[in-house]
């Protein structure tokens, strides 16, 4: 718990039997958790196994994709909280307490791992993929400079955090099965005005397994297109959410 506020870390997880035991007992020991959810997309192997046996809730999806599994652990997830992260071991416990923090002013709160200073040996942000990401962000900022002047420097970080009121906000925007999902979140709550702040993560090497979006420079080239596509329709073919009207007595006021 945060705050008085319950708090669930969720975990989608597909064919991780070398890396969920680890991960799971690690964010265990984090004291501000109430729960660890891990979905379970389709697994063939012992994930789910391994994920209960570690103390996590395993909740099943049979959708295919990142995008679905994430969607579908903050549906079961239980907390006033939702916190986000991967299942190969490349984010740090500690570093949920920070991303809690700030939620005090924001309702969401996105890590970045494009960070030199906090980039691990071994991680998986080869100077491409690194700039990649700090250009479509860079992107995604330009569009919605006015009026929400965000600053973002990474679209493809997994690790966040949101309070239950914007998840259920943007929940109706969200379509997004696979990695595009992470930069279609900022953006829906771009759409419904939803202050977002970005803060370093460390980002360190997997512990086990491959990624299945950034592995080959093929797969990096489809999925920074999905992104970018995914970008341009939430912000020029999607209605957003009107600028609330302030009451003329608040003006005088100054409030």
């Amino acid at each position: 718990m945060f705050r008085n506020r319950t708090v669930s870390l969720v975990i989608p997880a597909y064919n991780e039997e070398e890396t969920i035991r680890h991960v799971v007992e690690e964010f265990r020991q984090e004291p501000h958790l109430d729960e660890i959810v891990v979905v379970d997309n389709n697994c063939k192997d012992r994930t789910a196994e391994l994920a209960a046996a570690a103390g996590a809730r395993v909740v099943q999806e049979s959708r295919p994709g990142y995008g679905s599994a994430l969607l579908a652990g903050m549906d079961a997830a239980k907390g006033d909280i939702l916190v986000l992260v991967e299942a190969d071991g490349s984010f740090r416990a500690r570093d949920v307490e920070k991303l809690l923090v700030y939620l005090d002013d924001a309702g969401m709160v996105m890590g970045t791992r494009t960070t030199r200073q906090m980039l691990e040996q071994g991680a998986n942000m080869r100077s491409i993929l690194r700039w990649g990401n700090v250009f479509m962000a860079k992107f995604l900022q330009l569009l919605w400079l006015r009026p929400h002047e965000p600053r973002f420097t990474d679209v493809g970080c997994t690790y966040r955090a949101l309070t239950r009121e914007t998840f259920t906000k943007i929940r109706p925007r969200l379509s997004q099965t696979g990695p595009a999902f992470s930069p279609e979140m900022m953006c829906a709550a771009l759409q419904e005005r939803c202050r977002i702040i970005e803060i370093p993560v460390t980002y360190a090497a997997r512990i086990g397994g491959e990624s299945k979006h950034s592995d080959t420079f093929s797969r990096q080239f489809r999925t920074a297109w999905k992104m970018f596509r995914t970008i341009v329709r939430k912000r020029f073919f999607e209605r957003s959410a009107p600028v609330p009207k302030r009451d003329p007595a608040d003006r005088v006021s100054g409030r």
